[in-house]
């Protein structure tokens, strides 16, 4: 069952209301395993958009993978995003959009790895955290980049290292392919931070990236570029 939460979890009037809207949910983050008995069915949440777009449309995807890999179900939602692209405050312009593909996507995964920061943010509430908690899901952030913290994990797959901003351990950056940059892997929701860096290890099958994100990733672009061409049109 989806949670019950007010209105401006999700849309916030003003940037100050966000702030505000982001320690109220941050507060609610569970940063611990409670999961469904295994084995767990993988999904993955992500969103193509431009930053410049004057239209600030979004386009979001979410899959399920069945143990094999293959994807078993697809959602996408393309709508106008209803706040401005600010940095530190993305769930509010994606979140919508998710929670909207969320809804129409059967069968649904156990366990979400979204494409973005969980607590690795500067007020612990990324949009991994901010997609969790609207759905009462469990979730996982997978960060091409740092947005706030140091780190620097060895050259070699598997490697790991702790990613660290004002004393504390907010993440972990790891090494999934030699001679590639490391993933930044953070809790969103429902899962402790060994349980997310363990699932990431094993759904990346030698790439960067772990294999739901992929799909996810490719979903929401081919859903903007289908969108673009009947503009075009």
């Amino acid at each position: 069952m989806t949670p019950q939460f007010p209105p401006h979890w999700l849309h916030p009037g003003t940037v100050a209301q966000a702030r505000a809207a982001q320690a109220e949910m941050a507060a609610r983050i569970v940063a611990h395993d409670d999961l469904p008995p295994r084995p767990w069915r993988l999904g993955a949440a992500d969103v193509s958009n431009t930053r410049f777009d004057p239209l600030r449309r979004v386009h979001a995807a979410i899959v399920t993978i069945d143990a094999a890999g293959a994807v078993v179900a697809q959602a996408d939602e393309s709508r106008v995003g209803d706040f401005p692209y600010v940095p530190g405050y993305l769930g509010f312009r994606e979140v919508p959009a998710l929670a909207a593909a969320w809804a129409r996507l059967d069968p649904k995964p156990d366990l979400l790895l979204v494409d973005g920061q969980g607590l690795a943010h500067p007020r612990g509430l990324g949009t991994a955290c901010h997609l969790g908690l609207v759905l009462g899901v469990p979730t996982i952030g997978v960060a091409k980049s740092l947005l706030v913290g140091t780190t620097e994990p060895g050259p070699a797959v598997g490697d790991v290292a702790p990613i660290l901003w004002k004393g504390a351990h907010i993440g972990t950056a790891l090494r999934t392919r030699h001679g590639a940059g490391p993933v930044y892997v953070s809790v969103g929701h429902r899962v402790g931070l060994d349980t997310a860096v363990a699932v990431v290890r094993a759904a990346c099958d030698g790439r960067r990236l772990p294999l739901p994100i992929r799909a996810a990733h490719a979903a929401a672009n081919a859903v903007r570029r289908a969108q673009e061409a009947a503009r075009a049109t």
